[in-house]
């Protein structure tokens, strides 16, 4: 159902359920490996346009608009000044997922996105990926790393999040209205 928002937009309506999630130990022994030909780049500093890119190539096909319906001024303040740290999943130089870690509580580090490309799932690279990504957050010792997921996301998120060691703290449900000039492709399921 498209409505209009109160900024006058064509919005259209999703509901989904919000999972959020802790881990409070950095995870066990021994680390998952990256297959041959794999590496992640930390702290890469992206262009805004670069930015959308990543947004847009991983998230698409789950949703992702909040970042994506922010003006280039808004992110690219974000790019310089949030305490984020931002990382990038390759193959053979290949672009293949990234990631995006919120230091601003340095005690509670939020993984804020993480995904594949859609060339990488099914792989068998997302649980290392994963693996890799939670060990960078806790070289920095908070007491917790935390991620939510929702029924938008894919739907091997919520149980790859749990095999990493995440522990669901609680769910709520939200309404969310999605600017439709934004053209995601909203699962006619979550569509209020």
């Amino acid at each position: 159902m498209t409505t209009e928002s109160a900024l006058h937009e064509a919005v259209t309506r999703m509901k989904v359920t919000i999972t959020f999630m802790r881990m409070t130990a950095p995870p066990p022994a021994p680390r998952l490996l990256l297959p041959p030909g794999w590496m992640l780049e930390h702290d890469v500093r992206p262009s805004v346009a670069q930015y959308r890119a990543l947004h847009e190539g991983v998230g698409r096909s789950c949703c992702w608009w909040m970042r994506q319906a922010q003006p280039d001024r808004v992110l690219a303040a974000l790019l310089a000044t949030a305490p984020i740290g931002i990382g990038l999943l390759r193959e053979n130089g290949a672009l293949r997922g990234f990631y995006e870690l919120d230091y601003t509580d340095p005690q509670a580090i939020n993984l804020s996105y993480f995904g594949l490309l859609s060339q990488a799932i099914g792989r068998g690279v997302g649980r290392a990926f994963l693996d890799s990504v939670l060990r960078w957050a806790w070289r920095r010792h908070p007491r917790t790393v935390r991620v939510n997921t929702c029924t938008a996301d894919h739907p091997r998120a919520l149980p790859l999040y749990r095999a990493a060691g995440f522990t669901p703290l609680r769910e709520v449900d939200e309404i969310w209205d999605v600017p439709d000039r934004l053209g995601l492709d909203i699962p006619r399921h979550l569509r209020v």
